[in-house]
């Protein structure tokens, strides 16, 4: 199912059930979607979605050391839930060996590559992982397989 459609059926079952905070994450979710399709001035294909929902859950993930850092453990839980929450609209996350495994792919097919190549095999990788796997691991990675 579409996640846009998921997200209707949720909000409606959030609105029948009076759960607040259900309501409230989509009601974020839903205005960030509308938001970028202006922005696009089209409406936005399922890797878009997930795009804005990654970029979601990146704020809220900032926003979550700040809540820690600032002992403010009632946000910081409010916070998490909602992480939670946005992370089960997205694909299954990929594991450090599922990436090792793609980025090892790509430079197999790249042939002879060096640290120079970085950004190239980090693009290639990037494409086959958006939205699946963190940017910071994805590059850590590429950069490991390289020896660098």
């Amino acid at each position: 199912m579409p996640i846009l459609t998921q997200l209707d059926q949720d909000f409606k079952e959030a609105m029948k059930a009076r759960d607040a905070f259900r309501l409230d994450a989509v009601k974020m979710l839903r205005s960030a979607l509308k938001y970028r399709e202006i922005e696009k001035m089209k409406p936005l294909d399922e890797a878009e979605v997930i795009d804005v929902l990654a970029r979601e859950v990146k704020k809220l993930k900032d926003a979550l050391e700040q809540f820690r850092a600032g002992g403010r453990a009632d946000l910081s839980e409010k916070t998490e839930r909602e992480i939670a929450l946005i992370e089960g609209y997205l694909p299954k996350a990929l594991t450090e060996d599922e990436i090792k495994a793609i980025v090892g792919d790509k430079i197999m097919f790249a042939g002879e590559v060096t640290t120079k190549d970085f950004g190239r095999i980090m693009k290639e990788v990037a494409v086959e992982t958006k939205g699946r796997a963190d940017g910071a691991t994805v590059s850590r990675l590429v950069k490991e397989a390289l020896g660098g």
